[in-house]
């Protein structure tokens, strides 16, 4: 489950070295949303690796499946992840059972502080492929100690990690467009790319116009914030004040898969 992060590229090197490559698959969905700077870095941890990428797309982007849906994505439900994604997911292993007489065990690079997000990947995916598939999160039961994945990717591998962990975001989902961010992340996106906050800003616009409806990607007080309105006191009070405010939200599937 080939996710573009540093945790998914050493854990995918460690799936190599202890199966080979024969017995490995490189797993990407694209949402098309993602930065050019992931696919860089997933390349170079393919030539690395010495195994190709395996890449499906649905080849709608987020906004055109909330438009499908007449759903705007939002920090609570996320339809895109499931569309592009998870659906995505779904039909490839089904494949390698049927076309192909595989039985598939998906590895995710998970850390030993996300346990809850290993067990529910647990418990999905024993429950939504036609048959149980086998999940395993090495980050978490193999190696005990803590590893700096990071710096043995840099230092050891010669390979420069994604530009999005250096510019401060959280993590890497569709260009810092994922609409599951949360305020800190968006202020981070608007203080680094004003460029793409706009084009958000602009879908959650147009959306809430063409659908008459009054929704937003952002909640507060448990209604709708929109972008504009964030902007807007953003622009009034300073960026840097929300830069330090922590997200309650966490990223959604698109993470891990």
């Amino acid at each position: 489950m080939y996710s573009g992060g540093a945790s998914s590229a050493y854990v995918a090197y460690q799936m190599v070295q202890a199966h080979g490559k024969e017995n490995s698959i490189l797993f990407f969905t694209n949402t098309l949303w993602e930065d050019e700077d992931n696919y860089r870095f997933m390349y170079e941890v393919s030539d690395y690796i010495g195994v190709e990428i395996t890449e499906r797309v649905d080849g709608r982007t987020p906004e055109e499946v909330f438009y499908d849906y007449r759903f705007l994505g939002n920090s609570r439900l996320a339809k895109c992840s499931e569309e592009l994604k998870v659906q995505q997911t779904i039909v490839f292993l089904e494949e390698l059972r049927d076309v192909h007489n595989l039985e598939p065990i998906l590895y995710f690079g998970i850390g030993p502080h996300e346990t809850h997000r290993s067990d529910n990947l647990k418990e999905f995916y024993s429950h939504r492929p036609l048959e149980p598939i086998e999940t395993r999160f090495p980050m978490i039961e193999t190696f005990r100690e803590d590893i700096d994945v990071k710096s043995i990717i840099e230092d050891e591998w010669g390979i420069k990690l994604p530009r999005m962990y250096e510019l401060g975001f959280s993590h890497a989902n569709c260009g810092g467009r994922c609409v599951r961010g949360g305020f800190q992340h968006y202020a981070q996106l608007y203080n680094v790319w004003p460029e793409r906050y706009a084009l958000q800003e602009e879908m959650e616009e147009n959306f809430r116009k063409d659908f008459e409806k009054n929704v937003s990607i952002l909640k507060k007080d448990g209604g709708p914030y929109t972008l504009r309105e964030y902007r807007e006191r953003m622009d009034r009070e300073g960026v840097e004040k929300f830069l330090k405010v922590p997200d309650e939200t966490v990223p959604c599937v698109c993470s891990f898969s």
